[in-house]
């Protein structure tokens, strides 16, 4: 009876993009102290980015491969693309129902199965354009800026040097062909 739920954990962490080695940098404790990747919040994160990612896994109404899970301070964000705005509510829910999360930023994307193939690779071209489009700026090109596009909403973490560099990178993007819009979800430094 155990192997099941211990396939299941496994299965969840190798299909979490969420736990990656970017998160492993110091995260903000809602108090405005330092919480090094050790412990504080990362940990908290990180277990509930790993059972969100497993519940969905677990239910059989959502197709948890096509879902990324991301924490940061208790609050969930789920990305990617789903078949129907009933599997993106479902998905919603699930990560509401788990013990310890604090929120649900539903960003999903309802493409449906048959324009899947077309939309992801769309996607690929957009997400390439846009990172060698910032990478060519001179104010951007030296800053940690990951792209991710769903459907042609486009995505931009990480950090910049200030509030300056980080407009830049969204109207950048938004000139790229193809992106419908920017989530600029980028951290400045100063």
């Amino acid at each position: 009876m155990k192997w099941p739920l211990l396939l299941l954990s496994v299965t969840a962490l190798i299909l979490s993009p969420g736990l990656s080695l970017a998160q492993s940098k110091a995260t903000t404790e809602p108090n405005g102290a330092k919480a090094q990747g050790t412990g504080g919040n990362f940990m908290k994160d990180s277990w509930l980015t790993t059972k969100t990612k497993s519940k969905l896994v677990a239910n059989g109404r959502v197709k948890a491969r096509h879902i990324t899970v991301e924490t940061q301070n208790g609050v969930v964000t789920l990305l990617g693309k789903v078949g129907s705005a009933e599997e993106r509510a479902i998905a919603e829910e699930i990560a509401k129902g788990v013990d310890g999360v604090k929120g649900v930023r539903n960003a999903l994307q309802i493409v449906p199965e048959k324009a899947r193939k077309a939309t992801n690779a769309k996607d690929d071209d957009i997400e390439k354009a846009v990172a060698e489009r910032l990478k060519k700026d001179e104010p951007l090109k030296e800053s940690d800026i990951k792209v991710r596009s769903d459907n042609g909403v486009v995505t931009l973490s990480g950090k910049v040097p200030d509030g300056k560099v980080k407009t830049r990178a969204a109207d950048l993007t938004r000139r790229v062909p193809g992106v419908k819009t920017v989530r600029n979800e980028l951290e400045s430094k100063s």
